[in-house]
């Protein structure tokens, strides 16, 4: 019989896996952008200027932009674009030369960039966004609707739908190229808004409240933060049905569109994660002082692992017909199907539970602990 031992405090969770992250050679400084254009990796820094990898991050090269902040990075076919505190700048051969483009930019320190075909807008600080049709030769404002001096930390294009998100003003939707926003902030507590994603019809903000999700087009959002136990998000970043947030304590994952998190931050030193970049199987996490590190996502997603010590085991795994359970303190537990529906709940007592599961069909399920106000999940496989 195989036990699954879950050192886990009921106010956290993380995963416990064999493989880990793994930090790059890209060690130190601290990284504010990731972005991959084909084989090649581009990391920006806050003063350490530009790094590139054409080796799935195992090793990097310094590409210049020393001594400036960026903020954002975008690609255009062969070009690259960085957002920084110096304004936009553009390199058209993979970060050997950068030139600036900033005709017509009033404001240049900028925090954000996004492409509508071979249109690039530029989020500002304190001056709203800027529209360029010409790779960022020519800039003009387009920020009528949007409140003055609004920081506009991110940008996300979704079909004819540009969202800019803001710090304290939150999500602003323009339908016609930026010529006019509004402001689409319904069932949003939290306007801080740094970081957009869009998977299809959903779109997921990272706010310093936590993670939103709104499935028509900023008209409701819904705070999806079950398991997430630090809520300053920095980052998103999707792959298939698997959802990443860079936050301030940690990566966290999500296979069921926010429903629930988990902490996969087995050893990962620094969890100040804000910056966050996906490269076929490997996921990329740029750190606050402590450089990149990088982990296998098919890793992530198919064991579940634990961190803390307080001793909760939980066997077999996978389970067929029963699952006991080992826990300190009395609980109340519930398995929830992957909607996030309750399907079992039953009080269970210090020491040895076993909990009958031969009505489940066969998938993975969330386990949920409560105790004293604290709570801990976890996912478990039903066969």
């Amino acid at each position: 019989m195989k036990k699954l031992l879950l050192f886990l405090s009921f106010t956290s969770l993380a995963i416990i896996a064999n493989a880990q992250w793994q930090q790059t050679s890209l060690d130190s400084g601290s990284v504010t952008s990731l972005t991959i254009k084909g084989d090649t990796i581009f990391a920006g820094t806050y003063s350490q200027g530009m790094y590139l990898s054409l080796n799935n991050g195992n090793t990097w090269t310094a590409k210049g932009l020393s001594n400036i902040v960026v903020w954002s990075l975008v690609k255009s076919g062969s070009n690259i674009f960085a957002a920084t505190n110096g304004g936009v700048f553009l390199s058209s051969n993979n970060g050997q030369v950068w030139n600036t483009v900033n005709t017509g930019l009033t404001n240049t320190n900028v925090y954000s960039l996004a492409l509508k075909g071979d249109t690039l807008f530029a989020g500002t600080d304190g001056g709203g966004v800027f529209m360029s049709l010409n790779n960022g030769g020519l800039w003009s404002a387009v920020s009528t609707g949007l409140p003055n001096n609004v920081w506009v930390y991110t940008l996300a294009i979704k079909g004819n739908n540009i969202f800019a998100g803001t710090e304290g003003s939150g999500v602003y939707l323009s339908s016609n190229c930026g010529q006019l926003w509004t402001a689409v902030n319904t069932g949003l507590t939290n306007n801080d808004v740094q970081t957009l994603a869009i998977s299809g019809s959903m779109i997921f903000a990272g706010t310093g409240g936590g993670v939103f999700l709104s499935s028509n087009n900023g008209g409701l959002w819904t705070a999806v933060n079950t398991g997430m136990t630090n809520t300053t998000v920095y980052a998103l970043a999707i792959s298939g049905s698997n959802i990443f947030a860079g936050t301030l304590g940690g990566v966290f994952l999500s296979t069921n569109n926010g429903v629930l998190w988990t902490g996969v931050n087995a050893g990962l030193t620094n969890t100040d994660d804000e910056a966050l970049a996906i490269n076929g199987d490997t996921l990329f996490a740029g750190t606050y002082g402590n450089g990149i590190w990088k982990r296998s996502i098919t890793e992530i997603t198919s064991v579940t692992e634990i961190n803390d010590n307080s001793g909760i085991v939980l066997y077999p795994v996978p389970a067929s017909n029963k699952l006991t359970i080992e826990i300190p303190e009395k609980a109340t537990i519930g398995i929830l199907n992957i909607q996030g529906q309750t399907i079992i709940q039953q009080q269970i007592q210090q020491g040895k539970t076993d909990i009958d599961i031969s009505g489940l069909a066969k998938g993975i399920y969330i386990l949920r602990l409560c105790s004293n106000d604290k709570t801990a999940v976890t996912r478990f496989v039903k066969e």
